[in-house]
């Protein structure tokens, strides 16, 4: 009888169980919604109208069939319209992660992916402020890559965020490292979810799963993650 190889997990599924395992602890919950969205859900309801010059930030896969309602379909370029769809079916205080595959129109290489993991959080309440959304990714950072990494909030461009900031992090004795958006919920953003922006606050948060266990691993080529190559996956046993 031959003998029966051992199965072992993926890079993602294990990053993606910890962080889920470190959020939950927090008091957050998991949220999924679907891959195939409308264009209302994945861009115009986060701030991005059809003439708005910030829809070039996201190469779409736009799809010939048309939803229910005749409205444009895509695959989903972000999970941020998990957030919307959550937050219209819910009352603050609002706490989850929205984990899940999404896919942009690109070339790809060893540090590119045309269908990517993002892993994406949404808080909302009163008085939240960008010392809670730095703490928060504070401690993302620090359990994955260890206590002494250090991170830093510079500013950038989101439309569904204001202010926004790129995330870095620095590992003892490194570089900064470009590693993730955030921000605070753009006030139109909180309307079209159908809160007061004057008694509500958020912020949100959004990592790229794949660059995380790169980075984790030191694993040099995004493409590993989608071949068939099980000598690949036998190293995280």
């Amino acid at each position: 009888m031959s003998k029966i190889t051992k199965g072992s997990l993926h890079p993602i599924t294990l990053v993606k169980r910890e962080l889920e395992a470190l959020f939950l602890g927090l008091g957050y919950e998991i949220a999924e919604g679907p891959t195939v969205e409308t264009e209302e859900y994945n861009f115009d309801l986060l701030n991005i109208p059809k003439d708005h010059p910030a829809r070039d930030m996201w190469d779409t896969f736009w799809l010939k069939a048309k939803g229910s309602r005749g409205e444009r379909l895509l695959m989903r370029t972000h999970t941020s319209p998990v957030q919307i769809r959550y937050a219209l079916k819910h009352k603050p205080p609002i706490r989850i992660i929205s984990p899940g595959r999404v896919f942009r129109y690109e070339a790809e290489d060893s540090t590119h992916a045309s269908d990517f993991w993002q892993f994406e959080g949404l808080v909302i309440d009163k008085d939240i402020s960008v010392g809670h959304l730095k703490a928060t990714i504070d401690e993302l950072v620090k359990t994955l890559f260890g206590r002494e990494t250090e991170i830093r909030l510079r500013p950038s461009y989101f439309p569904f965020t204001e202010p926004s900031f790129e995330v870095d992090m620095k590992r003892r004795g490194g570089d900064w490292l470009e590693m993730a958006g955030c921000g605070m919920v753009h006030p139109r953003v909180l309307k079209n979810m159908g809160l007061d922006p004057k008694k509500y606050s958020g912020f949100a948060f959004g990592f790229g799963i794949d660059r995380l266990v790169m980075m984790k691993y030191g694993i040099e080529d995004i493409r590993h993650f989608l071949n068939s190559d099980l000598r690949f996956t036998r190293q995280f046993s």
